[in-house]
């Protein structure tokens, strides 16, 4: 009997799998961002899980899978959960994903922008994923913090042990002339690397504005899942298969 439990036990599927890594996405929905610029961010965010470079690297170890958050951000205390920790083992998975993002409908919420925040709420959310080989925290916005504690004064000992966070920046796609568009997304961009990232390789993706951002979601999840888990899922040693260069 107790060999018939243990084997039942060992069978494939019936353990729970490994978690390759935990990624948190965080969308910054404040009043900045009008409902057609909504949309395009989570219809961009389904578009580039679902491409074909980034579903290669998603499935690529489907008994350690990718772990998936999604929550949508504002105020201080503005952070609704949209899609709960999913493991994507596989194109059903994502579909179940897709699905949530596509049919989502916006909830109430201040319009003000709380980076800081945001970013305790996603350390939080990855403290559920302690187990994790690696956890990320990625945070899409369209400008800085004008409420709740400031980034900056978020120190090392409120960030998780371990958990990197990258930022998805927006800029502004209004009708202003490409110089000044491009000086708003650098100093956006410079805000983020200032006072936003967190640990070893963490990076700025740009997007300017909402209509870009699905190619911009693309080239950051492909730079942010490049790094995949091979070794042994005792110990959570990875190995890295390589790294999307961006342009």
């Amino acid at each position: 009997m107790i060999r018939l439990c243990l084997l039942f036990l060992l069978m494939p599927g019936l353990a729970h799998a490994a978690c390759r890594q935990a990624l948190a996405m965080g969308l910054d929905v404040s009043g900045s961002v009008d409902a057609v610029e909504y949309r395009l961010q989570l219809d961009g965010l389904a578009i580039a899980l679902n491409s074909g470079k980034v579903q290669d690297v998603l499935f690529i170890q489907p008994d350690a899978p990718v772990e998936v958050l999604v929550y949508e951000w504002s105020g201080p205390d503005d952070q609704t959960v949209i899609v709960p920790w999913t493991a994507l083992a596989s194109p059903l998975d994502l579909a179940q994903v897709t699905a949530t993002l596509r049919n989502h409908q916006r909830t109430p919420a201040a319009p003000t922008t709380a980076v800081g925040s945001a970013m305790l709420a996603g350390f939080a959310f990855l403290e559920q994923r302690a187990a994790c080989w690696k956890r990320t925290l990625d945070l899409s916005g369209d400008g800085p913090t004008n409420t709740g504690p400031r980034p900056q004064d978020i120190g090392d000992e409120r960030t998780p042990t371990g958990v990197v966070v990258n930022g998805l920046v927006i800029g502004a796609d209004d009708t202003r002339g490409g110089d000044e568009r491009f000086a708003d997304i650098k100093e956006l961009s410079s805000y983020y690397s200032t006072y936003v990232l967190r640990g070893p390789d963490a990076f700025v993706e740009a997007a300017l504005g909402f209509e870009d951002y699905a190619a911009a979601m693309e080239r950051k999840l492909l730079r942010e899942l490049a790094s995949i888990a091979i070794g042994d899922a005792g110990t959570g040693e990875a190995s890295d298969l390589g790294q999307t260069t961006l342009q």
